[in-house]
């Protein structure tokens, strides 16, 4: 603007009534350009801070329906087996089903079909049927500090299998469990001291370890958590003939686990083993 006012005063000099009307005229041209330019850039920035908003995604409708008898009638015991690690998958990916839980408590009041036992401890960060992502009449749950079977969990797990028909026992120990811990120190503590006797075995299992047989080393306390779901299995198979008849003629299938606080996983023994091999 500067440049065009100097112009005009020299124009004005040597050729006054053109120079003038002249200048007007590219004055108000130049001005027009001017303004369209500024508002190209204006409209520019304005686009370029703009976030396209995202396609909307489909609505997901929440689950209503609950396990029938029919339907659990067509799984075989490594099919459930599958369907709770897939279950695990999505609790770990944030992907976790959608469920009615009104509609499910209706749905489910005139009877139950779970399809699997999951014994599991007394933890308040392993919650069973979110890591499992089940809902309403999926699973039996059982839970006792430390995992370990005594007569009553035992009836159970047979009421679970033989009167109402679930095809899995599902024993699950886990990182960082308070019950192994105690069971490693020796607490002594009311009726707790009797209850840490029950891992005991699992300790002794250990025995082989070559680093510190500590509480507070974690590879110690995971290989004792991990023995004492062998040692629960196994007194499973000891101590009920019913499970242990059912198992053998492939009706049921018992099988283990570690759950890692720290990621949410699920380790099976069988991989473990496999590992090994």
């Amino acid at each position: 603007m500067l440049i065009i006012t100097k112009l005009n005063d020299y124009l004005w000099l040597v050729f006054p009534s053109f120079a003038i009307q002249k200048m007007k005229y590219m004055k108000h041209r130049i001005t027009k350009t001017t303004v369209l330019f500024f508002l190209i850039l204006i409209q520019v920035a304005c686009n370029s801070g703009v976030k396209e908003e995202p396609a909307p995604q489909p609505q997901t409708k929440p689950v209503q329906i609950v396990l029938t008898p029919q339907e659990r009638a067509k799984l075989t015991p490594d099919e459930i087996l599958e369907q709770l690690k897939a279950g695990n998958e999505r609790f770990r990916n944030n992907n976790s089903t959608q469920r009615d839980h009104s509609a499910q408590i209706r749905n489910s009041a005139v009877g139950q079909y779970p399809k699997a036992f999951v014994l599991s401890c007394i933890d308040s960060r392993v919650p069973v049927e979110d890591v499992f992502d089940q809902g309403l009449g999926d699973v039996f749950v059982g839970r006792v500090a430390g995992n370990f079977v005594n007569e009553d969990l035992l009836g159970s797990m047979e009421f679970a299998c033989k009167v109402t028909g679930a095809k899995l026992i599902l024993v699950m120990g886990h990182q960082h469990c308070g019950a192994i811990k105690g069971a490693i120190d020796h607490v002594k503590l009311g009726n707790l001291t009797n209850l840490l006797t029950k891992i005991n075995p699992a300790v002794t299992m250990s025995r082989d370890f070559t680093g510190e047989k500590k509480s507070a080393n974690e590879a110690y306390v995971r290989l004792v958590s991990q023995n004492n779901v062998k040692n629960t299995i196994n007194n499973i198979r000891l101590k009920s003939p019913v499970l242990r008849e059912m198992e053998a003629k492939g009706e049921i299938k018992i099988k283990g686990t570690f759950y890692t606080l720290t990621k949410g996983e699920l380790i099976f023994l069988d991989d473990l083993q496999t590992a090994k091999k």
